[in-house]
């Protein structure tokens, strides 16, 4: 018996050492891919804007990871629609594209839950494709149950208003999280062939997971096949989820040799701290993100975030021409220049009381450029004393889209006593890590 405990004993311990050193080790690959980024592309004096005279020739709306949410992915349909059907400038929708992880484990209710929703939804005369994510592949009938709800393959090229637009679902290697080499090969192909018959037009691809190293959650959830792939394609704009980390991060824009754009989720957040994933902070689970893409056939991309919970646009960016490289702004270079150190152009905090007498401390939010959001909070509890009573680093809310200036966390009962005067210190650090000079406001614990 105390062999077998032994032996349980050496596997746990074996077993834990190996996820402590995978995210060592992620932790490392993040830093050092950090670097790397911060030293490619050039500095410009200012961020793109969309020009008055700009004109799309395509609309696609694009979303991934709904999970079963299938009221937010009818929700978002509807909406497209009525945005769109009487823009002056450019009217309708010409296609929708769901990236994957649509279900939950693969299985056929999941299938036909989703498969319903589209049919009564999204219209005859629009395009809708659909991709496996890695949810789908645990399914090991994903291909027969793909081809019986969806009417097209699991890798298709559909032509669309002149522009290529290819759908990769790939196809599930020795895991779920890997391709085998002849979808790879398949996908490389059709990249060259629409670069080769595009003209001045993008090439729009799609697939669930990130590439490596781009996008704002790619140094874990992502693939490193596709790297090799993309590199070097820089008619390329490449659309991928899989990491359900919020669209409204600026990291979630990349540009290299290609373009990368991670489109957030339909369902459930997933943040990190201190490059550590797998962080599910307040209200982690009101996400309903899309993304608006268009395009005109001289190069010009225009990408724009949409939240469907308070029904407004949360970001955007123009590409000014995807055929020159040298005018790419959204490397990671350019873009942490265009950063601001977050600034307290308010300091007010508020205590008040939570259902179980906890205590809840609220205080102004910091400031940064449009575009730009401060990613967490460092905060310090000092009793009249000097006395550190509490401390705790926590991520922003900032992937809720609404008009709450404030942030706040909340204090076991213990740790306070009512009616005793304590100083909160505050200090604020944006997506490229850069950090406010600390703020100190004084605050009374009601009776």
């Amino acid at each position: 018996m105390k062999r077998v405990i032994k032996s349980v004993a050496k596997f746990f311990g074996i077993f834990l050492g190996s996820v402590i050193s995978f995210l060592a080790l992620c932790c490392v690959v993040t830093l050092i891919w950090g670097a790397v980024q911060a030293t490619r592309g050039t500095v410009t004096e200012s961020l793109p804007k969309v020009p008055d005279d700009f004109v799309p020739e395509i609309r696609l709306i694009v979303f991934t990871d709904t999970h079963n949410e299938n009221e937010n992915v009818a929700d978002a349909i509807d909406t497209a629609y009525a945005l769109f059907d009487n823009d002056s400038v450019y009217a309708g929708v010409d296609a929708f594209f769901g990236l994957g992880d649509f279900s939950s484990i693969g299985t056929e209710p999941d299938y036909k839950a989703y498969a319903d929703t589209l049919k009564e939804h999204v219209r005859e005369e629009t395009v809708c494709i659909n991709v496996a994510g890695n949810h789908e592949f645990k399914a090991d009938n994903y291909k027969e149950l793909f081809e019986q709800y969806f009417p097209h393959s699991l890798d298709t090229v559909t032509e669309i208003n002149g522009f290529t637009c290819i759908a990769f679902s790939g196809e599930r290697s020795l895991t779920e999280w890997t391709y085998t080499p002849k979808s790879l090969k398949w996908l490389s192909d059709e990249i060259h062939k629409a670069e080769n018959t595009s003209g001045n037009k993008p090439v729009f691809v799609f697939q669930h997971p990130h590439p490596f190293g781009t996008v704002y959650g790619s140094t874990v959830w992502c693939t490193p096949q596709l790297n090799p792939v993309f590199a070097g394609h820089n008619k390329v704009i490449n659309f991928s989820g899989h990491s359900h980390f919020p669209f409204n991060d600026p990291r979630s824009i990349n540009q290299s040799t290609y373009t990368s754009v991670g489109v957030g989720a339909m369902a459930r957040f997933e943040l990190d701290k201190n490059y550590i994933v797998g962080q599910h902070p307040e209200r982690y689970e009101d996400a309903a993100q899309f993304c608006v893409v268009e395009a005109d056939s001289n190069g010009a991309v225009h990408i724009r975030g949409y939240d469907l919970l308070s029904d407004t646009y949360f970001c955007d960016y123009y590409i000014e021409n995807v055929n020159n490289p040298d005018t790419f702004a959204y490397t990671y270079k350019n873009m942490k220049a265009h950063d601001k150190t977050p600034v307290f152009e308010e300091t007010k905090a508020e205590v008040t009381s939570t259902e179980n007498g906890d205590y809840r401390i609220s205080f102004t939010e910091a400031k940064v450029p449009e575009g730009y959001i401060v990613h967490s909070y460092e905060v310090t509890v000092t009793d009249e004393n000097s006395n550190e009573v509490y401390s705790n680093e926590f991520i922003a809310t900032y992937y809720i889209v609404d008009e709450d200036d404030t942030q706040g966390f909340t204090v076991a009962k213990d740790i306070l006593e009512a009616g005793k005067n304590y100083t909160l210190t505050v200090t604020a650090e944006s997506a490229y890590h850069k950090k406010s000079e600390p703020v100190k406001i004084n605050f009374t614990v009601p009776e």
